[in-house]
C-alpha cells in the first residue's frame, strides 16, 4: 500500500470515527435546534447555530470575566452579562450599549425589558437590583437584595427571570433559595434550593429550578411536580449543571458546564472535556432525545451555561417588571 493510499485510509478512518461518535448520541447534533449558545469560559464566545451550522459568533478577547447570561432579542441584538460588565451587541457586532460595574462588584444576569431597558443584578456590598433605561442611561428602579456574605461577591447571585405576572424570580446562590419579588422589592414567595443557580417560570405557574440537587419543577405550594438528577441519565457525563429550559412540547433542555480553570490531571498538559456533554434534552419521562457534544473544531462551542432555543418565533423582550415595560 503506497503512502498516498495509507494517508487517505487513516483520514477516512478518523472521519468515520468522529461520525460514529456523533451518531452514538441521540438527536441530530447541531441540527436538532436553532439556538444561541454561550458559556462561562476563558474566551467569552457566543454562537448562533441555525440548520446545523454556526452562522454567527462573537469573540471578546479584550474583555474580562465569563459569560454567565445571554439572550437574543427579536431584532437580532444580543444582551450578555460577562461578570465584569454588560454588553448589548448588534448583529454586525457593534456594541450598542455597555456597563462596567465598579471594582469589587460583578454582574452575572441581565434581562431585556422592551428594547430600551435592561434589568440586572449587581453582586456586591450591597447587592443591587437595577432597571436601567439604556437610551437615556438613567436608573429607573433600584433596591437592595439580601446576601449571606456581602464581602464574598462572586457567589451571591447567578440568574433571575421575570414572570408573566411582572414579578422577578431570583436564584440566591449563597443563601440557598429561590425568592420571588415584586417591583418594590417585597418578597412574595421562596423555596429552599442549595446552590441555586438557575430559575425559570413555567406556563403552568410552576417554577423550574436548577441547583446542586439537579433540576426540579416546583409548585407554588412547594411540591415537586417533576425532577431530574444526573443519575437519571447514567450514560452521560455531567460536571456542573447551570441552566434548564422547558420547551413548548414539554421536554427540558439542561446545560452542563465544565471548569476551564481547573488544572489538568497529572501527566496531562490540557484538560480533556470530551467525555462531557454540553447539553441534553429529556422528555417528561426522562428519556434523553438529544445530547450535544461539540468540543473540537470547526464546531468547538466550549462550556455551556445558557442555550436559548430559536426554533419557534418569540419576543424575549416582551416582559414587564411591575409597571415598567
Amino acid at each position: 500500500m503506497n503512502r498516498f493510499i495509507v494517508t487517505i485510509f487513516f483520514a477516512a478512518a478518523a472521519t468515520l470515527s468522529a461520525q460514529s461518535s456523533s451518531q452514538n448520541l441521540p438527536g441530530k447534533g447541531l441540527a436538532e435546534h436553532d439556538f444561541l449558545y454561550a458559556g462561562e469560559s476563558h474566551d467569552r464566545k457566543i454562537f448562533i447555530v441555525r440548520e446545523g451550522k454556526i452562522v454567527w459568533s462573537y469573540d471578546d478577547p479584550a474583555g474580562r470575566g465569563e459569560i454567565s447570561d445571554a439572550v437574543m432579542l427579536s431584532n437580532g441584538n444580543v444582551l450578555i452579562a460577562h461578570q465584569f460588565g454588560l454588553k448589548l451587541i448588534a448583529p454586525d457586532k457593534k456594541i450598542l450599549w455597555s456597563y462596567d460595574p465598579p471594582p469589587a462588584h460583578e454582574v452575572h444576569t441581565a434581562l431585556p425589558i422592551g428594547t430600551n431597558r435592561v434589568l440586572y443584578i449587581q453582586n456586591g456590598d450591597p447587592a443591587l437590583l437595577r432597571v436601567v433605561n439604556i437610551t437615556t442611561n438613567t436608573i429607573e428602579k433600584e433596591f437592595t437584595l439580601a446576601t449571606k456574605q456581602p464581602v464574598s461577591v462572586h457567589g451571591q447571585f447567578r440568574h433571575a427571570r421575570l414572570t408573566p405576572q411582572g414579578t422577578l424570580l431570583v436564584a440566591h446562590m449563597d443563601l440557598g433559595k429561590v425568592v420571588e419579588y415584586d417591583s418594590t422589592g417585597k418578597e412574595l414567595w421562596s423555596f429552599p434550593a442549595p446552590g441555586a443557580w438557575g430559575v425559570e417560570p413555567l406556563a403552568s405557574g410552576n417554577i423550574l429550578i436548577t441547583d446542586r440537587l439537579g433540576v426540579r419543577e416546583i409548585t407554588r405550594r412547594g411540591e415537586t411536580a417533576w425532577s431530574w438528577l444526573p443519575a437519571d441519565s447514567p450514560d452521560y457525563h455531567f460536571t456542573n449543571l447551570q441552566l434548564a429550559h422547558r420547551l413548548p412540547n414539554g421536554n427540558t433542555i439542561i446545560n452542563n458546564w465544565v471548569n476551564e480553570w481547573n488544572k489538568p490531571a497529572a501527566g496531562q498538559t490540557t484538560n480533556d472535556f470530551s467525555p462531557s456533554v454540553q447539553a441534553i434534552e429529556v422528555t417528561p419521562s426522562k428519556q434523553v432525545v438529544w445530547a450535544l457534544r461539540q468540543w473540537t473544531p470547526p464546531n468547538a462551542l466550549g462550556p455551556a451555561t445558557t442555550i436559548q432555543i430559536l426554533d419557534s418565533p418569540g419576543t424575549t423582550e416582551d416582559v414587564h417588571f411591575g409597571s415598567i415595560r
